[in-house]
């Protein structure tokens, strides 16, 4: 019922919520020469790098599928929701001299910085298949199911948000333990590695990562022309709901402390 409400408040507060996904691309492209280009190129340089480091020094390969369409698909898909929730942490203590003088649904604002970044992400995609088109990555009529991943990856990213934007209001030091989460994150997912060279007992844990599992199921309709199993369908899904509804009780349950704590 909450999620119902949360809803028609973002359709009744539309207005406010274009808004502030305008102010937030004026202030991130504000003196930029080349602006929203960097949302094209920015992938594509992090993607040479680590292609340069990972596949040249430490000699990471993918057997059967091209390196640099694999490493840009999970690194697209993981840079979403790092930037995303980043800034959806900080996003009601930003926000507090509008908190405190009008009546502004709170959540509005972690949700605002998820589709923000989600606009963002949108455009990563344009170099992602620049990359397929050139390596010679074969498409197939599976890529239509891509988007059921971005939204589950978009649902899992806004509960996740909720959840670190009322965390961080009564403990600052959130802002920093959380970048030595991301870091760690990153390494747990298998972004520039494969699965498959970590031993089968380690595997277990690392699947508890659902990340993992959108990423994955991103990387076997673009590289391995296979619809993902049900069971990555159901995993997805049930990862991305539920630490929605998660964040929605967190964050129903603090809001009205916020006030005396930011």
């Amino acid at each position: 019922m909450y999620i119902k409400n949360i809803c028609l408040s973002l359709k009744k507060y539309k207005f406010l919520l274009n808004q502030l996904i305008s102010r937030d691309f004026k202030v991130k492209y504000k003196r930029s020469v080349l602006g929203v280009l960097w949302s094209l190129l920015y992938p594509i340089l992090t993607m040479t790098v680590m292609a340069l480091v990972f596949s040249n020094i430490f000699k990471f390969s993918t057997p059967g599928v091209n390196y640099l369409v694999y490493l840009l698909t999970g690194l697209v898909m993981f840079n979403y929701f790092n930037e995303a929730s980043n800034l959806a942490m900080s996003s009601v203590v930003a926000n507090f001299s509008l908190i405190n003088k009008i009546y502004i649904p709170k959540y509005i604002f972690p949700i605002s910085k998820c589709l923000f970044v989600g606009i963002n992400f949108l455009l990563t995609l344009i170099p992602l298949y620049i990359i397929i088109f050139i390596t010679g990555t074969p498409l197939n009529i599976y890529h239509l199911l891509l988007p059921y991943a971005f939204i589950c990856l978009f649902i899992f990213t806004v509960g996740m948000g909720l959840i670190l934007s009322a965390v961080s209001v009564f403990l600052r030091d959130m802002f920093y333990i959380y970048g030595v989460v991301m870091t760690l994150w990153m390494y747990i997912t298998p972004i520039m590695y494969d699965i498959k060279m970590i031993s089968e007992e380690l595997q277990i844990f690392f699947k508890l990562n659902p990340l993992y599992h959108y990423i994955n199921f991103a990387r076997r309709i673009i590289l391995y022309n296979e619809v993902p199993t049900p069971f990555t369908f159901a995993v997805c899904a049930i990862t991305a709901i539920l630490t929605l509804l998660i964040g929605v009780i967190v964050f129903k349950k603090n809001q009205d402390k916020f006030i005396y704590y930011i």
